[in-house]
């Protein structure tokens, strides 16, 4: 019921904020894959090296360095206009495609070149959303999207992850904001910019390692790794819509105010 919220929420902003909370509420990216490949990705995942999750966390990390400096810095005007999603799941299609006859080890290879495009993709949403892409705030909420994706740490569920994981957030995202603000993204051992990374990295992390585990059992196949990459841009781009609708709201009436009219609607 709509009758306990505010009366300063229009119609259209709760229908926006209606849509926030049923990407968020979706089912994990783990899961959709699971019905994506028709096997359990557990069964992947006892297929991958013993030291995969020392691998994934140094790709991970050197792919989002890379992305946070280059994702929004040729993207042009940051006036608002509608984002191009079809673009971009084309293009990661594209690179699935041609990664996935190699296998699981195919994603520590494709890894910076997928998390560039898919971050420029969440750029562009938030462009679309009405922020301002040059901007420091704006290009860090965007990388905020990456741990989003991640789920919660221990089962959480997903609309109550997306609040704890901002709040968790919220002082790194600060202080990297104030380093890059006066000094700019030269120095990538700042630990201020460490710090961020790491802890965004921790839970993107978790679905680069699901990725691999589909693509890990045998017969998946380089046309299942276009469809693989399809959904993770996918996912990333209805997560980068629902975070990017939740803080224009914010930004007109409060981020107390919008949490409040989340919990209570219905979806």
């Amino acid at each position: 019921m709509t009758d306990h919220i505010g009366a300063e929420f229009t119609g259209s902003e709760l229908a926006d904020l209606r849509i926030a909370k049923q990407i968020l509420v979706s089912p994990s990216l783990t899961a959709k894959l699971g019905d994506l490949i028709g096997k359990p990705i557990e069964k992947g995942l006892k297929l991958l090296p013993s030291n995969w999750n020392q691998k994934v966390a140094e790709a991970t990390e050197s792919a989002l360095f890379k992305a946070l400096g280059l994702s929004a810095s040729t993207m042009g005007s940051p006036r608002m206009r509608p984002s191009r999603d079809w673009l971009h799941k084309a293009i990661v299609v594209t690179s699935g495609v041609a990664a996935g006859a190699a296998g699981f080890y195919s994603v520590l290879i494709e890894l910076p070149f997928s998390t560039v495009v898919m971050l420029r993709s969440i750029a562009d949403i938030a462009r679309s959303e009405g922020f301002d892409i040059s901007l420091v705030e704006t290009k860090l909420a965007c990388l905020e999207v990456f741990a989003l994706g991640g789920g919660g740490a221990k089962g959480e569920a997903a609309e109550t992850s997306y609040w704890s994981i901002r709040a968790a957030l919220a002082v790194t995202i600060k202080e990297a904001a104030s380093h890059i603000a006066e000094r700019g993204l030269a120095d990538r051992s700042a630990p201020a910019i460490v710090r961020l990374i790491a802890n965004i990295a921790s839970r993107f992390g978790g679905v680069v390692t699901a990725e691999a585990a589909a693509l890990a059992i045998p017969v998946v196949g380089a046309v299942s790794g276009g469809a693989v990459n399809y959904m993770f841009m996918d996912h990333f781009q209805d997560l980068a819509r629902a975070h990017f609708t939740i803080k224009r709201l914010e930004i007109h009436h409060g981020p107390e105010a919008v949490k409040a009219a989340y919990d209570v609607l219905q979806v």
